[in-house]
């Protein structure tokens, strides 16, 4: 052995003796649970599911180490999928999400899981309940998606048929007519109709609030915009549209001052609409908040600037001026 592996086993052999027992122990403990979770990283990989979930589990909490923790919270949501453990697979994806929020491929997996999870739901219903209403409406759902507006139109009014009480259908009535690519002439005032039933079944929808009050500004009814936005807005403290929709309704009726508010909680909701800002600014111009005014205008232009179509493509236009 030369002297120089001779000095340096020498000299870990006097760091090993100078340390505690208690670091002793330490080090040996982190060792044997990195271990355990490398062991249940392999079963997992092997396709040894039932034994790696346990290994998993209940080492996952104890690792200090950040990358042997997130491979682990993955293979383990993998695993629990795997094995129909759907409550493990939502303790894991919970753990990653709080240790990892931003992580792409913890995201990723999130997406994943919970779009399987709702998809084996969707499944579920409807072979235990296939003509329950939920189930009606779950198809309903489906269709809209496709652009199947005929076909959902008529499980949503099925449903009424069979359950006339049930809360939410008027509204999705309602909604679709006004969806359709090409609604008849009287689309509008059906959906009001539907919306109106809405609001006797369930006082507190505040998406019948709101659309109510679009329709009313559309027909440049201010004060019936004005009643439905801001009802909607009561009811639902995070609804930046509909602050937003509150907030232009009294502008169009020079209500400048009362604007104000519901703009301003429109602008805090919605930062990045750019109309949001340009009412505000109109806001703080009628009320003299000339600073106030010309920052928020500034907001709006620099908004439109940067999502202005480049020299030479269609629609390039320049941005309002402020009068």
């Amino acid at each position: 052995m030369s002297s120089h592996r001779v000095l340096t086993s020498a000299v870990l052999l006097v760091l090993a003796c100078n340390r505690s027992p208690a670091q002793v122990a330490k080090t040996t403990a982190s060792g044997d649970r990195s271990r355990s979770v490398g062991h249940g990283l392999e079963l997992a990989k092997a396709g040894r599911c039932a034994e790696a979930l346990p290994i998993l589990k209940r080492s996952l909490a104890q690792t200090a180490d950040k990358d042997l923790k997130r491979n682990a919270g993955l293979a383990g949501v993998r695993c629990a999928m795997v094995g129909n453990q759907f409550d493990t697979a939502q303790d894991f994806l919970r753990l990653l999400n709080r240790e990892f929020p931003n992580d792409a491929e913890v995201l990723y997996a999130s997406v994943h899981t919970y779009s399987d999870l709702a998809t084996r739901a969707s499944q579920h219903l409807a072979t235990s309940a296939p003509n329950s209403p939920q189930a009606h409406e779950l198809n309903a759902e489906s269709l809209e998606v496709q652009g199947k507006w005929s076909e959902a139109q008529k499980e949503y009014q099925l449903i009424m048929q069979r359950n006339p009480d049930t809360p939410g259908i008027h509204f999705r009535i309602g909604r679709l007519l006004l969806s359709e690519p090409n609604p008849p002439a009287d689309a509008a005032e059906q959906a009001k109709k539907e919306l109106e039933q809405e609001l006797q079944l369930d006082p507190t929808n505040a998406g019948a609030e709101y659309v109510l009050g679009e329709l009313a500004r559309q027909s440049q009814q201010w004060d019936d915009a004005i009643r439905h936005f801001s009802r909607a807005a009561e009811l639902d403290s995070g609804f930046g549209d509909a602050f937003l929709g509150w907030g232009v309704a009294l502008i169009s009726t020079q209500k400048f001052s009362e604007a104000v508010t519901p703009l301003e909680n429109a602008v805090k909701l919605e930062p990045a609409n750019p109309a949001a800002h340009y009412n505000l600014a109109i806001a703080y111009t009628r009320t003299g908040r000339k600073q106030e005014s010309e920052r928020e205008f500034a907001i709006h232009r620099e908004m439109v600037e940067k999502n202005r179509p480049a020299e030479g493509e269609a629609g390039g236009q320049p941005a309002p001026t402020p009068q």
